[in-house]
């Protein structure tokens, strides 16, 4: 008989499980709170879309539009992408669901995410984001609101030191083209000594260049020209009113010129929080005003501003998950006590009590795996115990054993 081959598990997706799961977890039941606490409504949207609504808000020439996205044709012959990031998603759900009607909004989503890119630490093929989102909010209050949730989040999850706020303004839309086009400028003047990518870049998108990693780009990016210059008092004051207001929220973030977004439609702030804990890659999360961005999908001009986060680069910076614990390993021994068991548990369970069963080997092996699941209690069924409608509760910690009716056993267990 021929041999099946067994499947592999595809390159840059994981199997997640154990701790790396409880880590996972523990970033996704923070946001939750989080959000609650700042009255952010949750929202679901597609796991794919349309292509040209990631095509017409990342740009069609940007790296992950060119080179990274998941996009197939579909029976009907339309193009669809796996989402690669939820910004555009929202911004489309916010047009064709009439829900200008709601704004300003505040929302959050999380889930999957796709992009074709070499995996390394933290980076997957599939990976996943938390989001978070105000739309129809052109105050800088709303950034600021952001700002602070993403610095609470991060301190609920006991990972802010060691992580940096880095913060930019790119001005509104007068002091964005004065800005590129003295950019521009710069850098033709310093054609012959840019990058491959930076001279593509130089066409398209031209203040990409500033964040290039190339050591050729370096010292040419950091002699170019800061946008400060050209703040006009709107916008100078936009950013102003930013910054103070994390300084009343009690936010530390540091300024970092060259923080740029090369669309057109960002406005205003960007940021992003990062450590020196993941190696080069070091962005945890990060985000910015996209004022442009509704407007560039066919709606209204829409103010917006957002935020997301990777969940696996987050759990990566949890320290070691608290190991799970249940309230009670039901232990039964003979094929009656199995039985009555089985109704137990079903008893425990109904009234609010994490219970589970160790059916298979000896006894000293079924405590063994009470113990393992961090059980409080093991009670323990045999022929002696059902004949006295009885079972014999053993509290794992001290090993102090008592006799409680089995009618009792949810509200022994609840007052212990």
């Amino acid at each position: 008989m021929a041999r099946i081959e067994t499947p592999n598990r595809i390159r840059g997706t994981q199997d997640i499980f154990g701790d790396e799961q409880r880590r996972f977890a523990t970033v996704l039941d923070r946001f939750d709170h989080v959000r609650k606490l700042y009255c952010f409504q949750r929202v679901d949207i597609p796991i794919f879309e349309a292509t040209n609504v990631f095509a017409r808000s990342m740009g069609e020439t940007s790296d992950v539009v060119s080179k990274e996205m998941y996009s197939f044709e579909d029976r009907g012959g339309d193009s669809i992408t796996l989402r690669p990031e939820f910004t555009a998603g929202i911004a489309r759900a916010y047009i064709t669901e009439g829900w200008q009607q709601h704004a300003p909004l505040k929302l959050v989503t999380s889930g999957p995410v796709f992009r074709y890119e070499r995996p390394q630490k933290g980076r997957y093929r599939q990976f996943h984001q938390i989001d978070a989102e105000i739309l129809g909010a052109p105050e800088p209050a709303a950034d600021v609101e952001l700002l602070v949730l993403a610095d609470q989040l991060l301190r609920e999850l006991g990972i802010s030191d060691g992580v940096t706020l880095q913060l930019n303004t790119l001005g509104d839309a007068e002091t964005r083209e004065a800005w590129r086009a003295a950019l521009v400028a710069h850098f033709e003047a310093h054609r012959d000594a840019l990058s491959e990518d930076s001279l593509t870049r130089l066409e398209k998108n031209p203040l990409r260049i500033l964040d290039s990693k190339d050591p050729r780009d370096r010292p040419i990016a950091d002699s170019a020209p800061d946008i400060d210059a050209f703040l006009t008092q709107e916008a100078a004051a936009f950013f102003k009113a930013v910054t103070d207001g994390l300084d009343a929220a009690g936010v530390a973030w540091t300024r970092n010129s060259r923080l740029v977004r090369g669309l057109d439609y960002y406005r205003h702030t960007a940021f992003e929080f990062v450590t020196d804990r993941l190696g080069a890659q070091g962005t945890v999360l990060a985000g910015g005003r996209y004022d442009g961005l509704v407007g560039s999908l066919g709606g209204a001009e829409t103010p917006g501003v957002g935020w997301a986060a990777g969940v696996e680069r987050l759990a990566m910076l949890l320290a070691e998950p608290q190991a799970a614990t249940i309230d009670a390993v039901i232990v039964p021994m003979g094929d009656a006590a199995n039985l009555r068991a089985m109704g137990i548990l079903a008893e425990l369970r109904r009234a609010g009590l994490a219970a589970d069963m160790a059916f298979r080997g000896n006894m000293k092996k079924r405590l063994q795996k009470a113990d393992a699941l961090g059980a409080r209690f093991a009670i323990i069924i045999g022929d002696d115990e059902l004949a006295r409608g009885e079972a014999a509760v053993k509290q794992l910690g001290s090993g102090v054993q008592t006799a409680v009716p089995f009618a009792g056993l949810a509200e022994a267990l609840k007052a212990s």
